[in-house]
């Protein structure tokens, strides 16, 4: 299996949560080299903050930050042929669902009209290079919903059912035609629920720790049986490292973290891990567990087979729920800073409009 090079690195949303972690697994690796250009807008999920040090260690010429819109084709264009881009890696997105069921135009523009604009940018700027890779990351959302058993393949059709996972996969199928007819070389990935350092706390697992810490109900949607599986960021960063190293140009692979749980489930676990950590009484917070209202067209249950990446490229995922969710609650009780900074403006007023509407 050939090795691809990988020189320059364009990361968009590099300032989110996976791409983030991301940037700090690529720089983690001794076998990279490389430079890395973070493209990101800077929205309310985009922290500078979550790469202070990376950039205090390699910003005098191996990371850079660039605040530049994805849907400005020409301000890409122009950081394109700047710094020699060969790669770009995708995740800039609007990404949570109840923001998109309350306010879908964003995501319309960031995520179909955005990755748009980049391909076409690099259609632009790298014309008929074969030493060229864009990789798109998506969404596990795009399949719709399981029923209680089976797995989303690679081949499972699209049938996506909120507006968030409809702007993916429309995003999807576009990269996808750049390939086939622009001949753009292009890796897709389609992922779980991440979960880890760094992650705005609108999701679930950080949400759901800072509310027992601020001593907040716990909101569970309809009866808490809706099952998701988990996937740990640095192995999904893994994942798109082993992608973009040695995947054939218009291949897909699905990632996962091979771990289901059920949502009421997982936040019981998480009230026993918090509690582990702070001494108090497991009973303490569980008693502020409520369910509330299920969010509009709620899918029942996601959960992806890796056995194509795992037969093809020798991926795996190797962190255990146990261990990520323990490590992800030392995180956040030890970076209290860093979650107060982004606790602000828009975030707070996203969090009490929300406890409003669910009756929290």
């Amino acid at each position: 299996m050939s090795v691809r090079a990988l020189r320059n690195i364009m990361v968009t949303g590099g300032a989110g949560f996976i791409g983030s972690n991301f940037i700090r697994y690529l720089f983690s690796r001794p076998d990279f080299e490389g430079r890395i250009v973070n493209v990101d807008k800077l929205t309310y999920a985009g922290n500078p903050r979550s790469l202070e040090d990376i950039a205090g260690d390699y910003g005098g010429g191996r990371y850079a930050l660039e605040r530049v819109d994805i849907c400005d084709t020409a301000g890409i264009v122009r950081i394109m042929e700047g710094w020699g881009i060969d790669t770009i890696v995708h995740f800039a997105a609007e990404s949570h669902v109840d923001r998109s069921i309350l306010g879908p135009r964003e995501f319309v523009s960031t995520n179909i009209v955005g990755t748009f604009s980049l391909l076409e940018a690099a259609r632009a700027v790298w014309k008929d290079r074969d030493d060229v890779l864009f990789h798109h990351v998506s969404t596990d959302e795009v399949y719709g919903s399981l029923g209680s058993d089976g797995f989303f393949l690679e081949e499972t059709a699209y049938d996506p059912r909120s507006p968030y996972s409809a702007s993916k996969a429309s995003s999807d199928h576009l990269v996808r035609a750049y390939h086939h007819t622009y001949a753009l070389a292009v890796t897709l990935s389609n992922c779980s629920n991440n979960y880890g350092p760094y992650q705005f706390p609108e999701k679930l697992i950080p949400l759901m720790i800072l509310n027992m810490l601020e001593g907040r109900t716990l909101p569970v949607y309809g009866n808490g049986e809706n099952i998701r599986d988990w996937l740990y960021v640095a192995d999904h960063a893994s994942a798109i490292w082993t992608i973009l190293r040695s995947a054939e140009p218009g291949s897909t692979y699905n990632v996962g973290g091979e771990n289901e749980w059920k949502n009421l489930r997982l936040v019981e676990e998480l009230c026993g891990i918090v509690a582990r950590h702070t001494g108090a009484a497991p009973e303490r917070y569980r008693s502020l567990l409520r369910f509330v209202a299920d969010r509009p067209g709620h899918d029942r249950r996601y959960a992806v087979s890796c056995a194509r990446i795992r037969k093809e490229l020798g991926w795996a995922p190797r962190v255990t729920f146990e261990e990520g969710l323990d490590s992800t609650v030392a995180w956040y009780l030890s970076h209290m800073d860093w979650v107060d900074s982004v606790r602000t403006g828009e975030y707070r007023r996203w969090i009490d409009l929300n406890y409003e509407r669910r009756g929290g």
